[in-house]
């Protein structure tokens, strides 16, 4: 995926990121579901081995069709249909994810069986049963022989190794040290390039939004945990070479610029923040800015600070 035409544009929440060809997809969404599997359907076709570029599509339809019968349609009409069944399994995880609670977690897991059966070579039913896995609780060593399932199709799925950061997580029965000892894995072979590149700052990013979280002393303190080594050389490695065009092509490339965008304001970098803004062209994402509120005007706030930094 390229950057979008430089130059100031409106913000606005775009899920599609800079997917023309989802984006369109959306908008006749929302004009007449009942037409949509096809759609769905010839979308998820096209491109069949990008891999980063499908579990982009899945992720964000999913997320968009959670509410709907849409999915759950589309698998009962073609239940031989990996896509069908994986992005059925993905929109029930992520309106789970809002609710807070799962119904049939056996049978989310059986759809995501199913599509690997069906599509060998496919990681993406094994992306989702790693989200699943996180949000049942499943043991370590079930997890990480799911995530080794995804790795063996997709090296550097960028959604696997968000979902491994999330669930070594404090918050969710890890701990900082399995974090630190996950990162320090990766950092030693993956490539600067790669659909999984901002792991190290993304966990960063989460910490910090931790600390803020707490409150009190440690809230107004948060801004140190950017003049630490570890942050600030995380920092260091990707402030200017994501911004360089075909530097990163991944299809969540501009998800990625919002958290560096996010990381360097939080680090009081707003000079350096300025071309990341210019390479957003305006498309924000809700994480992490709605950290501080509304993460339109959080964005927007941050940019006009970036633009007039000395």
């Amino acid at each position: 995926m390229g950057f979008l035409s430089s130059g100031r544009k409106r913000s606005r929440l775009a899920p599609e990121l800079d997917d023309q060809d989802l984006g369109q997809l959306l908008k006749s969404l929302l004009a007449n579901t009942d037409l949509c599997a096809a759609q769905i359907s010839g979308l998820l076709g096209e491109d069949r081995d990008d891999w980063d570029l499908r579990t982009h599509r899945l992720g964000v339809l999913a997320d968009h069709l959670n509410e709907t019968h849409v999915p759950r349609s589309w698998a009962a009409r073609e239940p031989d249909n990996a896509d069908a069944l994986a992005l059925h399994a993905w929109a029930r995880v992520a309106r789970a994810r809002h609710e807070g609670a799962l119904e049939n977690a056996t049978g989310v897991a059986d759809d995501c069986l199913r599509a690997a059966e069906i599509a060998p070579q496919d990681p993406t039913p094994w992306v989702v049963l790693l989200k699943l896995a996180r949000l049942e609780h499943w043991t370590q060593p079930q997890v990480f022989g799911v995530w080794n399932e995804v790795l063996a199709r997709d090296r550097w799925n960028r959604e696997a190794y968000l979902s491994m950061l999330g669930y070594l997580s404090p918050e969710e029965g890890g701990s900082r040290l399995q974090i630190l000892e996950f990162l320090d894995s990766l950092m030693l072979r993956m490539p600067a390039n790669v659909p999984c590149a901002a792991t190290e700052l993304t966990a960063h990013v989460g910490q910090y939004l931790a600390i803020v979280g707490r409150g009190g002393v440690e809230a107004l303190l948060a801004r140190n945990h950017w003049s630490h080594v570890t942050a600030k050389q995380a920092l260091d490695r990707v402030a200017h070479t994501w911004v360089q065009p075909g530097f990163l092509r991944h299809a969540r490339l501009l998800a990625d610029l919002n958290t560096l965008a996010y990381a360097l304001m939080a680090a009081d970098r707003r000079r350096e923040a300025a071309p990341v803004f210019e390479a957003l062209g305006g498309v924000v994402t809700q994480w992490p800015w709605q950290a501080g509120g509304d993460p339109l005007t959080e964005f927007d706030r941050a940019r006009r600070r970036a633009e007039t930094a000395p």
